[in-house]
């Protein structure tokens, strides 16, 4: 029986506010701008690090004014609680995020989280300009659409690792990684997207229903179909 991981996206999930096009619209210099890149990345025009790249351009921030903005943000009351559950049963929990570590890293603190694991996008700040940098970008990565943090390489090297993958996400920005899971949790676009696609995907409302999925999944253990073997379940 493989053991379950789960692998949260952050922006809209773990936090139920993204934080990071929260931080875009309040201090974007061209508000036209980022839209046009909206459109284009919901498109599929462009991938999810120009987006992130041109908007950072169109930013006038400094660092510590930034960290206090999103400071003013707060986890999913349930997400601590679900986290220090699964990984009192031996699961494992990551966050794979597309916005960026100084606020991931910052919300996950003052959760009391700080050993959870977590990749993301940096932003490197010179005075009031913000520069985007991708530390965990893989272009090699097969049929890759320019993702600026590659969570479809976290799922497989979590699958290569002997985890059976629970994606949790609820934007465009967890799709490479929900077409590699093993089970797929799903709001929002995200969920519209995979129900568009026929890819089975379970709905969830927040991070109690996650827990209680979660211990679901727990429990059924060996006989939660993987992807390989029988497709993803559908809640």
């Amino acid at each position: 029986m493989r053991p379950l991981a789960f692998l949260c996206d952050f922006d809209g999930t773990v936090s139920p506010t993204d934080v990071g096009a929260a931080l875009v619209a309040r201090y974007t210099t061209d508000p036209a701008r980022v839209a046009a890149l909206v459109d284009a990345w919901r498109a599929g025009t462009i991938g999810a690090r120009a987006i992130t790249a041109g908007e950072c351009a169109t930013l006038r921030v400094g660092a510590a004014e930034a960290q206090a903005f999103a400071l003013g943000f707060a986890l999913d009351p349930g997400f601590a609680p679900f986290a220090r559950a699964a990984r009192d049963r031996g699961e494992h929990v990551e966050i794979a995020s597309e916005g960026f570590g100084f606020y991931v890293r910052a919300l996950l603190a003052r959760a009391g989280l700080e050993d959870l694991p977590w990749s993301a996008n940096e932003a490197r700040f010179e005075d009031d300009r913000v520069v985007a940098e991708f530390p965990h970008l893989a272009d090699d990565a097969p049929g890759c659409p320019g993702c600026g943090n590659c969570k479809a390489r976290r799922v497989d090297r979590l699958r290569a690792a002997g985890w059976r993958v629970v994606v949790v996400g609820d934007g465009f920005s967890d799709r490479c990684a929900a077409d590699r899971a093993d089970v797929v949790l799903a709001r929002g676009a995200l969920l519209a997207w995979a129900r568009e696609r026929g890819l089975a995907a379970r709905p969830f409302a927040d991070f109690a229903d996650v827990a209680r999925q979660a211990g679901e999944l727990s429990a059924r253990g060996g006989a939660v179909p993987t992807r390989r073997a029988a497709g993803r379940i559908e809640g």
